[in-house]
């Protein structure tokens, strides 16, 4: 045998051999490094565990807090995955936060703490100000926590000093939020970074008080770490950067740019910026906008596509990542992003809630789900509530999917679709925010949502890709004229029949955003609209361009929110029946000719409604085939 064959052949070998014995490393917050790993002589931090891990092993972390990012040098394959997992029943936490001591009184309720850099490690989050693409703002990736709950960064040292409010926060706060005068200011010279603060009543050198020193809790550093499951953790307080479809997209959870990892069960929050990340590359670019802002962003985004194709972006390398059943709260920029990576995806079960609630800048990547380029993906059955903007897909959103998900209470818009040309699906969706829906593309179809906010649309002359039906070969590039949508057996529930004039966060000023269709009444591409049903005697405004239309003096949907956290929805819905939705009814996306179906490019047919139960030949209109009497719990679903 040659060398070369001899060499390949042990490899084989050990994998097998690897594969019938998989490994479970144990790790504890009593246990030690120096240790095996085993039951009764547990490793002491998640990342000795990591270096030992192999595909097919697992492992499992026991109840404490662990204050370190786990960056696995490695991932595992297609049924042999590495699994990182919280023991069953117990409460592990992740923590990309130090404890800080030795607070002096400066006066009244303001403290400061001086903080040598090597404190800090490799990293110091207050010396590094957030920045990046479509991004406008000042400050600090760096947070202050008293308990658990963030203070609010202020821009100076006056304004520390003289006891001034941070700026008005951007979303309702949640409940149990620190007051708007607990405030951080932090300074950094000759090897030291001073910290101020203001902690009200509280003794920060008897409470819990925390600074962020690690940009994520666990991330790995090198692309391509594949095939890894994170399940049972709860993951917080990570120094993460903006995270804009041109750059890396750090998460204080996130995939680098790889495939096939699942993300479940985790209570993931207090992540400066992102979330959970199934985001690019850095080697195809990195903040390629402002960098050379003269040249347009599209321009550029439109660079980065090729560069991606050319470095692997295909089914076969990247995405088909799974993100299910996580709780994820408290992100300054968004819940989930993905800019290429989220690609054949399924989001799924996650509630997602208080997203850019109390920070002091804007940018144009807000929001509870924050997808470019989501081929094939699905967002399904999650919860999305108080996160600025529910979903926002952006860019080649082609054999996208957005079914049975709740959204209230976001205070700029449910859905935003910008520049894709489809097709996609937007069906059995509840939509009570103020604003339900932006439309800023065509080729989309809406099917058997419950409307209960306004309805916007504005055509782009952006350029923007389409590709061959469920992959990324590049077809061409085209603008964005606006039109080419079907609303099917929709409810709308809205209660104005004159223009809502824009004060949504990316809508142009004079832009009507309308309770119904009338917005397209003279699109450039046809639009057609049938078996749409208005509540509240058809005050909505009903598009000129609809037929069998239906006109009901039904009452509109309350939501209910009870003490054990479930929401239930009082209603009666109208049994207004229309036609059942396939793929030969919704036609072709113009502009790539190609078919609403499912992924594996078989027939699609809308026949099952919000619940999951079955659809009847003749379906009855909005998300609901059956509604159990006159409240029903819409989350979580049962």
């Amino acid at each position: 045998m040659k060398m070369m064959e001899k060499a390949v052949f042990l490899l084989v070998l050990a994998l097998g051999i690897h594969t019938a014995s998989a490994t479970e490393y144990h790790v504890s917050v009593s246990g030690s490094d120096g240790n095996p790993g085993t039951t009764d002589r547990p490793l002491r931090t998640i990342g000795a565990a990591v270096e030992l891990a192999m595909p097919g092993d697992t492992i499992t972390v026991y109840a404490g807090v662990y204050r370190e990012q786990v960056t696995p040098p490695r991932g595992g394959f297609a049924g042999r995955p590495i699994t990182y997992r919280a023991a069953e029943g117990e409460k592990v936490i992740i923590k990309g936060s130090e404890e800080v001591k030795g607070w002096q009184r400066v006066k009244e309720d303001l403290w400061k703490v001086q903080l040598p850099y090597r404190f800090f490690g490799a990293y110091n989050p207050f010396t590094d100000k957030v920045w990046g693409d479509w991004y406008e703002g000042w400050i600090h990736t760096g947070e202050v926590y008293l308990d658990g709950k963030p203070l609010s960064e202020v821009g100076s040292l006056n304004a520390i000093l003289d006891n001034v409010p941070a700026l008005k926060r951007n979303n309702p706060c949640p409940e149990n939020a620190l007051p708007e005068n607990h405030t951080w200011f932090a300074a950094s010279d000759s090897g030291r970074t001073t910290v101020y603060a203001r902690f009200g009543e509280a003794d920060p050198n008897t409470q819990l008080v925390e600074v962020n020193v690690r940009r994520a809790c666990f991330y790995p550093d090198k692309n391509f770490i594949n095939y890894i499951t994170v399940t049972g953790f709860e993951m917080c307080h990570a120094a993460t950067q903006w995270a804009p479809p041109t750059a890396e997209q750090p998460g204080l959870i996130g995939t680098n740019w790889s495939k096939g990892w699942i993300i479940e069960h985790n209570i993931i929050h207090d992540a400066k910026c992102t979330g959970i990340t199934l985001g690019k590359d850095r080697y195809t670019g990195d903040n390629m906008w402002s960098k050379d802002p003269p040249i347009d962003g599209s321009i550029h985004y439109n660079e980065v596509v090729h560069r991606v194709i050319a470095y692997g972006w295909n089914r076969d390398s990247i995405g088909s990542h799974i993100v299910r059943n996580n709780v994820i709260y408290n992100c300054g920029q968004a819940g989930i992003c993905g800019s290429f990576g989220a690609a054949f995806s399924e989001i799924s079960g996650n509630e997602i809630y208080d997203i850019y609630t109390y920070r002091p800048y804007i940018g144009a990547e807000i929001a509870g789900i924050k997808l470019h380029a989501g081929i094939d993906a699905v967002i399904r059955d999650n919860y999305l509530h108080n996160a600025t903007l529910g979903v926002w897909l952006d860019w080649m959103s082609q054999g996208t999917r957005v079914t049975g998900n709740l959204f209230h209470g976001n205070t700029n818009v449910d859905l935003f679709m910008e520049v894709n040309h489809g097709p996609y699906i937007i069906d059995n969706n509840i939509l009570l925010s103020t604003h339900a829906i932006q439309d800023w593309s065509q080729g989309g179809a809406y099917v058997h949502n419950l409307i209960g906010g306004t309805v916007a649309f504005l055509e782009q002359d952006r350029k923007t890709p389409f590709f061959a039906p469920h992959s990324t070969q590049w077809l061409g590039i085209a603008d964005i004229p606006g039109g080419d949508d079907r609303y099917y057996n929709n409810v709308f529930t809205g209660s104005e029949a004159t223009a809502q004039w824009a004060h949504s966060l990316y809508l142009p000023e004079g832009v009507p955003q309308l309770y119904g269709l009338s917005v397209y009444d003279k699109p450039v591409l046809p639009v057609i609209a049938d078996g749409n049903v208005y509540l509240n005697g058809g005050a909505a405004a009903v598009g000129a361009l609809e037929t069998n239309t239906t006109r009901d003096d039904s009452v509109p949907p309350v939501l209910t929110f009870r003490p054990d956290g479930t929401v239930a929805l009082e209603w009666v819905p109208p049994r207004v029946t229309g036609k059942r939705v396939t793929s030969t009814q919704l036609g072709l996306a113009r502009v790539p000719q190609a078919r609403f179906e499912n992924p594996d490019g078989s027939d699609l047919v809308i026949d099952i409604d919000y619940f999951g139960n079955s659809r009847a030949s003749a379906p009855i209109a909005g998300p609901f085939e059956s509604f159990a009497g006159r409240v029903t719990t819409v989350w979580p679903k049962k």
